[in-house]
């Protein structure tokens, strides 16, 4: 996944030495989730691996392919019929050695790992695109250059702290904070709730998740990342009294409101009519001419995120989560509608090629598929 990693000392990394991970290298995720497989390149070295997964590490097959068909349907079920335990389901070595592969000719083993390999060069372009529209996010907001504050400590007085903000924790108050939002505020702003026509929380579930596939999808805030709705969304019936506050309209944005604060994903047609869940938090711009949504997206997913929302986050409860009052009170900065119209094409042209990896995937899978359907297993 695209998610930042968590990261050892270089000390650690050789003390742990014989969990590095290599090229090619393919892991399987053995405790808990059973049976994931995604393979290790380049970009993902140096590394090493943790105890819930293990690495399977080809000589004799085309490791690409081999990462293929273990997630295909006939990979996943072979390697799910072999879990073990109770309460924590798990694999042990011994049933991953004993794992049936089928091994056709090494043409289509070669047809496979063209196209994972092309899949893997348009996710690449994918994600130079959305880097591009970072980047020209943080030039429009004079953040390119910036380094805040490391200073811990700001001293401030009574009056000018809790009874002007309500926060008497010292996190809220340090000075980074400040720097950063007197900044964007040079610019022209506008807060959320001037600029939406709908901000709502989202729908409990109406329903247990179904699992043939009908219902409708529901949005939860797992399923929000970089701008975009990821993953497979569970489905709900029961839904016919539900309030059309409730349904998403092409161009709203979710924004996750407990765990992940502040990561969003911006509606598109695709996710027309879809209902998003009550840990979520729905905003509808009234004038996408002057604000547009993926403009305003990419600027809470990776700039309120941090500067705004985890400062002002409620600091009383178990689990981090934001409210309609903060998010209402947000600040926008209104760039110039060009370069929005700008970040907004490199964002959505990212989608298009994520979109066209994803499928290319499903394109090899579907091909090992046919071809053991066609076959027998080795």
């Amino acid at each position: 996944m695209d998610d930042d990693n968590v990261y050892i000392s270089q000390k650690d990394f050789e003390r742990l030495s014989r969990y590095a991970l290599k090229e090619n290298d393919i892991l399987v995720s053995v405790v808990g989730t059973i049976g994931n497989a995604a393979i290790i390149s380049k970009k993902d070295l140096p590394a090493i691996f943790s105890c819930k997964s293990t690495v399977l590490r080809p000589f004799s097959i085309e490791p690409k392919y081999l990462a293929v068909y273990l997630n295909t349907k006939y990979g996943k079920s072979l390697l799910q019929r072999k879990e073990r335990g109770a309460i924590q389901k798990g694999l042990n070595l011994d049933d991953l050695k004993n794992l049936d592969i089928y091994i056709p000719d090494y043409s289509i083993q070669t047809f496979v790992k063209n196209l994972y390999d092309t899949a893997l060069f348009r996710q690449g372009q994918s994600q130079a695109l959305y880097r591009q529209a970072e980047e020209l996010l943080l030039e429009a907001l004079g953040l390119k250059d910036f380094e805040p504050s490391r200073e811990n400590k700001s001293v401030k007085t009574f009056k000018a702290s809790f009874l002007t903000t309500g926060r008497l924790d010292a996190e809220y108050y340090q000075p980074k904070y400040e720097e950063i939002e007197n900044k964007i505020k040079r610019l022209p702003y506008e807060l959320i709730g001037s600029i939406c026509s709908d901000i709502t929380y989202g729908t409990v579930p109406t329903s247990p998740y179904t699992e043939n596939g009908e219902g409708i999808p529901y949005i939860k805030g797992m399923n929000l990342k970089n701008l975009r709705v990821m993953g497979d969304l569970d489905r709900i019936t029961n839904t016919d009294e539900l309030p059309d506050k409730f349904y998403t309209e092409t161009g709203d944005i979710v924004i996750s409101q407990m765990g992940t604060v502040g990561d969003v994903g911006i509606i598109t047609e695709k996710e027309r009519g879809y209902l998003f869940a009550s840990f979520t938090i729905r905003i509808r711009i009234k004038d996408k001419k002057m604000f547009n949504p993926y403009y305003v997206g990419l600027y809470i997913q990776n700039i309120a995120k941090e500067w705004y929302l985890l400062r002002n986050i409620a600091q009383a409860s178990v689990r981090q989560n934001t409210d309609l009052p903060t998010i209402r009170n947000m600040y926008i900065p209104l760039v110039e509608t060009e370069i929005q119209r700008r970040i907004a094409a490199l964002i959505k042209k990212s989608f298009a090629l994520r979109r066209e990896s994803e499928r290319l995937l499903d394109e090899a899978k579907g091909a090992v598929e046919r071809e053991i359907e066609g076959g027998a297993m080795t």
